[in-house]
């Protein structure tokens, strides 16, 4: 069946109150749409994953456009660093549930919506059962672990997802339902290598973004609930915001493709660290605590060692450990820094978290700095238990 032959997915509710009438006037004088189609998007059941920067808009406009029943997976609490994008979330929502905040915003927009919050973090023992409640899912998670995890369970039960991703000022959106397209894992059967590309905490992304991708999704998603046009189904469109230019690349399935019969270890599948980094981490990672008695006995002179920030110039702007020096990761991956650094004086490194200088030690362990070790926790540890006056992101 091709993608403009798809029946809607859901069959229409018995009726619309007057009330109901009135707010989706709108919708009901576009032909495509009507009283039937309004009728399917009272009568839907769509569950968004996470209340970030992308369900963030795609939870306001499914509620805006009348989605009966719009479930919520989210487990994190809003912080400061959220509002910059996640839409959904005020100033007063800080430290509160990003559930709730969201279902509290989501009825300030439609009180007709029922808003079911699963407040919990999604996982192989919970996913099926969760899924199995909604007609539509729409991903909006930013790690692949999870990714993959969505759409397995969602092959598992023949069900279809909306996905997007954004990374600083570029986004791509596609409609995945293995019964009648492509998979995730057809557009990107493995992950790539651990610590090859990094995530939006670490490396940024434009607000708006998040809206232009959100509401594509959104899109999409009433396109296959009310079966009007022609869904994203085998089609992978990509958003350049600074060139302005979307384009639309085929996405096909791949006939050798292992079924999918369980889900997996996603964790170990995806790997948030190459093995390499974890085997040099492995006894030579220290705390905050242990860093900040080092810089101290440095500063008295009884210790020498070179305190290294393997993040980007733009990081370091805005919060540093003091005493320390900028080589950004990349150069320890293409080996520039092994000329600059001499195994006669101990080093030490950190990032934002430790990830990545866990990846950039492996690089110096296998060149032969055997007394090297990182930073566990990284600068944000440092701004948490060390220096609370500075800021954090």
């Amino acid at each position: 069946m091709s993608a403009t032959t798809l029946l809607p997915l859901v069959e229409p509710a018995a009726e619309l109150t007057a009330d109901e009438v009135r707010r989706y006037s709108r919708h009901l004088i576009i032909p495509e749409v009507g009283m039937t189609g309004q009728k399917r998007l009272k009568n839907a059941r769509v569950l968004v994953i996470g209340a970030g920067g992308l369900g963030s808009p795609a939870l306001l406009y499914l509620a805006a456009a009348g989605v009966g029943t719009l479930g919520i997976v989210e487990f994190d609490q809003v912080d400061e660093s959220n509002l910059q994008r996640q839409i959904i979330h005020g100033q007063s929502d800080i430290g509160k549930s990003k559930a709730l905040s969201a279902k509290e915003s989501v009825a300030e927009v439609n009180p007709y919506v029922q808003v079911v919050v699963h407040d919990e973090r999604l996982e192989n023992d919970n996913v099926l059962g969760i899924f199995e409640q909604y007609d539509l899912i729409v991903d909006g998670t930013d790690n692949f672990a999870t990714r993959y995890l969505v759409n397995d369970a969602a092959v598992l039960l023949g069900k279809p997802y909306v996905w997007g991703s954004i990374f600083r000022f570029d986004g791509q959106v596609s409609v995945f339902w293995a019964e009648h397209g492509p998979q995730y894992r057809d557009l990107y059967p493995e992950p790539p290598p651990p610590g090859m590309v990094p995530s939006c905490a670490e490396g940024g992304v434009l607000g708006v973004l998040c809206a232009s991708i959100g509401s594509i999704m959104v899109t999409e998603a009433i396109k296959l609930i009310t079966g009007i046009g022609e869904p994203l189904i085998g089609r992978l469109m990509v958003y350049d915001a600074l060139e302005m230019r979307y384009t639309t690349l085929g996405v096909r399935k791949d006939p050798n493709a292992e079924p999918i019969t369980e889900l997996i270890d996603y964790e170990a599948f995806c790997g948030a660290i190459s093995d390499e980094a974890a085997d040099a981490a492995a006894g030579s990672t220290i705390s905050v605590t242990q860093l900040a008695a080092m810089l101290k006995e440095r500063d008295d002179g009884s210790r020498d060692f070179t305190l290294v920030d393997v993040r980007e110039p733009n990081e370091y702007e805005i919060n540093k450990i003091p005493g320390s020096v900028l080589i950004p990761k990349g150069e320890f991956l293409n080996g520039e820094v092994l000329g600059r650094l001499s195994q006669d004086t101990p080093v030490v490194l950190h990032c934002k978290s430790g990830q990545r200088s866990a990846e950039a030690l492996a690089v110096l362990k296998g060149a032969g700095f055997s007394d090297a070790v990182h930073v566990g926790g990284g600068v944000v540890a440092w701004v948490n238990q060390i220096d609370p006056s500075q800021p954090s992101y």
